[in-house]
């Protein structure tokens, strides 16, 4: 009897043991990344089905091509909640966490514009041994670094939305962080991507060719120059939840070539969509908080800005309030854009998400809005993961 209580007594002591271990553990785990609570992530990656997977307008076969699917999402760029980066600005804030989720869904957006651009749309990591390559995809991670001098960093976007009368550490809705992001392009000399944001439900063909066409005439002959494109059109299909009307137009936008996604979410966290299967959307999330990276140093780890996989959740789980997004590094490829935009468009055939024009209405008001002005953010005090609702 009293070898079985010794007994007893010592496999409580190792539990004891293991248990503090496993605390201990989960704790050191906790000081390196951390998710926020309330995502939808019962339905991670893909399984082999009859359901064919859309990726930024590429198709594949799960059957056939699951291989190709997850290294082609594991190719996007994945910015999410960073901390213990230099504070931005007087405001102290050191993290971007609770706050930054939308800011980070932008910063994916351009992100995908600036690989189709300099990169192109084949997967391409990790990256390998072509320097160009390597150069490029350097380049491109620095303008997203958590610190000051990076065009696109959480500190220029936070910063320049102050200056917008958006204060650092509250919410952007997607129309604000495309309006920010505008400006931002300008100062990022070595891409020269132009950013046309569509308001009004409405692309107006006249405005996107004056900003990305210029054309350029020497002495004797006269050439054309194309700026890469990054098109975002706000909108509104519902109320309270998307109206099921559009989900085919929706689809049918992230089929096409140029699509490199929407931004959105659902209500409470914003979302980067970059595809769909069924009647899912398939999405990047940025509410993972991780230790900011310094890319200054020569060697340093970068699958902290890549997906390990990807998740999905109904359409009909989608905030209304949402922005498709279509990079065009050419001008055939904006051309063809236009020819999808018609076919999509056509009676009888979808929902029309937005009109194609080819000049703006005299009675239109011009494609600018204020920032501080463009949407009703939701009581704060309610809850700080409140999603904005876009007037």
């Amino acid at each position: 009897m009293r070898c079985v209580i010794l007994v007893i007594k010592l496999l409580i002591s190792i539990f004891k043991i293991f248990v503090v271990n496993t605390k201990r553990m989960l704790e050191a785990c906790e000081a390196f990344v951390t998710y926020e609570s309330g995502i939808i992530l019962e339905r991670q990656g893909f399984e082999v089905n009859d359901e064919p997977v859309w990726i930024l307008g590429r198709e594949y076969d799960t059957k056939t091509k699951l291989d190709e699917l997850n290294s082609d999402v594991k190719s996007r760029l994945l910015l999410t909640y960073r901390r213990n980066f230099p504070p931005i600005g007087d405001s102290g804030m050191t993290s971007d966490r609770g706050w930054g989720c939308m800011l980070r869904c932008g910063q994916m957006v351009v992100a995908q514009a600036l690989i189709n651009q300099h990169l192109g749309r084949e997967p391409f990591w990790p990256v390998g041994d072509d320097q160009r390559t390597t150069e490029s995809y350097k380049k491109i991670l620095k303008l997203f670094e958590d610190k000051k001098t990076a065009v696109y960093s959480i500190h220029q976007l936070a910063q320049m939305g102050v200056s917008e009368g958006k204060e650092i550490g509250q919410w952007f809705g997607p129309n604000t962080v495309a309006q920010v992001l505008k400006k931002l392009s300008e100062y990022d000399e070595w891409s020269a991507l132009k950013i046309h944001v569509a308001m009004d439900n409405a692309v107006v063909i006249e405005e996107i060719e004056q900003l990305c066409h210029k054309k350029i005439t020497p002495t004797e002959t006269e050439t054309s120059t194309w700026s890469p494109l990054l098109l975002v059109v706000p909108l509104r299909l519902g109320l309270l939840n998307i109206n099921p009307i559009y989900i085919d137009s929706l689809k049918a936008c992230l089929q096409m070539p140029q699509s490199i996604g929407m931004i959105g979410g659902k209500p409470s966290q914003a979302l980067y969509f970059i595809g769909y299967v069924g009647d899912d959307v398939v999405f990047l999330d940025p509410h993972l908080t991780q230790n900011a990276i310094d890319l200054d140093e020569d060697e340093f780890d970068d699958s902290s800005y890549h997906p390990a996989t990807c998740a999905r959740i109904s359409f009909q789980s989608m905030d209304p309030s949402l922005a498709v997004c279509f990079s065009c590094t050419t001008h055939s490829e904006w051309k063809d854009l236009l020819r999808q935009f018609k076919d999509m468009t056509e009676i009888g055939k979808k929902q029309n998400l937005f009109e194609v024009c080819s000049q703006r209405q005299a009675e239109w008001h011009p494609s600018t809005t204020d920032l501080a002005d463009e949407a009703i953010a939701l009581d704060s005090a309610d809850s700080e993961d409140e999603f904005e609702i876009l007037g």
